[in-house]
């Protein structure tokens, strides 16, 4: 069974491995939803109980494919779910406004058919709203009885969590983190440990790229996001695909996929920190789901280090351009 870790400073345990569910509704090419649902299915059979969506993936479908899975099942599991961005044909606009989060948080309620969320994160930090304003709509909500925690996202600094912690407690901070981004290890992962909170890993596999399955960008499909990514551009993916490839060496001598080798170098960063692998297939998760019983020496982290240093990836992230955050 999946090791359960407390949730920041919430009475929430968690598997020590979540279940990002971004690429359910359509961002890395298409899915089947029957497919999907067996995913979270298995995923509860595997222990891992913990589920982050967002009001926005694929305009609300997201979350009404997992109020499908968990209908008869609510006990069984954690619901992270982010609001805060609107996609308007597309174009990711940032809103932290009250009234946004207030009809942002209700919406996906209904959508998930459950009365209570176990947790509503803003999904960025909107530059314009001050966050304490964005802070006090969700400790509303909290009051209400529609959400049980809050946490926070992309575009927050140490300085902005300790505005917020200000006006309500916190506890939990997301962000892209994996062996290909590292911004979080400057200052963000310190501020989340000094306050005892959870930091949550998304996009822990590089967006795909340390799953080992993509090597040139002729293998990113015409209707997958990542063809706007820097990382998975030609030139840049092929120097990418190398370093996975020079992991997947580690792997093989651990008798696991690559996948697995980068979600057990997180986990193994204390914190703790929580990857949300995406996965939109049984297969896949299975082999994401590896990673919990990896444990790596020093040597082994050693090992990692040489071949993939802060750096060494080609190329920009979507997440430095400003796209939504990704399970």
């Amino acid at each position: 069974m999946m090791e359960r870790i407390r949730f920041g400073t919430s009475d929430l345990m968690v598997s020590a491995l979540g279940l990002g569910c971004y690429s359910m509704s359509g961002a890395y090419g298409r899915q089947d939803d029957i497919e999907c649902i067996a995913t979270i299915h298995r995923a509860l059979e595997l222990g891992i109980n913990f589920l982050d969506t967002s009001s926005n993936y694929g305009k609300g479908h997201n979350q009404t494919l997992i109020g499908k899975a968990i209908k008869g099942r609510r006990d069984e599991v954690v619901i992270h779910s982010k609001l805060g961005s609107i996609r308007p044909d597309g174009v990711n606009v940032v809103s932290g406004t009250p009234e946004h989060v207030r009809a942002s948080c209700e919406d996906g309620l209904k959508r998930l058919g459950i009365e209570t969320v176990d947790v509503i994160c803003i999904s960025r930090v909107d530059p314009v709203t001050p966050i304490e304003d964005t802070v006090g709509a969700m400790a509303e909500l909290v009051k209400e009885g529609k959400t049980r925690y809050i946490a926070l996202s992309k575009g927050l600094t140490p300085e902005l969590l300790d505005r917020a912690l200000s006006v309500h407690p916190v506890v939990s901070v997301q962000d892209e983190y994996s062996l290909f981004a590292r911004d979080p290890e400057a200052n963000l992962l310190g501020a989340c440990r000094a306050h005892g909170l959870a930091f949550m890993a998304f996009a822990p596999l590089g967006r795909g790229m340390l799953g080992g399955v993509l090597g040139s960008a002729d293998e990113v499909g015409e209707d997958d996001e990542r063809r706007s990514d820097e990382r998975f551009m030609a030139g840049n993916i092929e120097h990418n695909a190398e370093i996975v490839r020079r992991l997947g060496e580690i792997a093989a001598d651990k008798g696991v996929p690559v996948s697995a080798l980068a979600l057990a170098w997180l986990m193994h960063r204390g914190g703790p920190v929580i990857p949300i692998p995406s996965a939109k297939t049984r297969p896949h998760l299975e082999e994401n789901a590896k990673a919990a019983c990896l444990r790596l020496s020093d040597e082994d982290l050693a090992r990692i280090f040489a071949i993939c240093p802060p750096g060494a990836v080609a190329g920009l992230s979507n997440h430095a351009h400003g796209a939504p955050a990704a399970g």
